[in-house]
């Protein structure tokens, strides 16, 4: 269960340097999105180690796609539609579905 929370982990910081990268206009912000950068990869590499890259990766970006759209959406005005709330459901139940099947960190 750990490295799944890595992997989560990975997955917000990966938020957190995306929106960095649209956002930051200072040094300091630069800063940050470059440590947001190096952790968001190394909770993902670390993770990886006990549970396969492809599942592991597939989980990251998945999440970082639904944090990002979600942060958009809710705190940066972009458009709201019930088609992409409905994708992003089904990336949800995708995610799901590769936690369920991947136990032990075997596939």
């Amino acid at each position: 269960m750990k490295h799944w929370i890595r992997v989560g982990l990975g997955a917000i910081f990966e938020v957190s340097w995306v929106i960095g990268f649209k956002h930051a206009s200072t040094l300091w912000a630069w800063g940050l999105t470059a440590v947001a950068v190096y952790l968001s990869f190394y909770f993902l590499i670390t993770a990886s180690r006990h549970i396969p890259a492809g599942t592991a990766y597939a989980v990251f970006v998945g999440l970082g796609t639904l944090g990002t759209s979600a942060v958009g959406m809710l705190l940066f005005g972009e458009p709201f539609s019930w088609v992409k709330l409905g994708l992003i459901g089904g990336l949800i139940l995708g995610i799901g579905g590769l936690q369920t099947v991947t136990k032990g960190g075997k596939a």
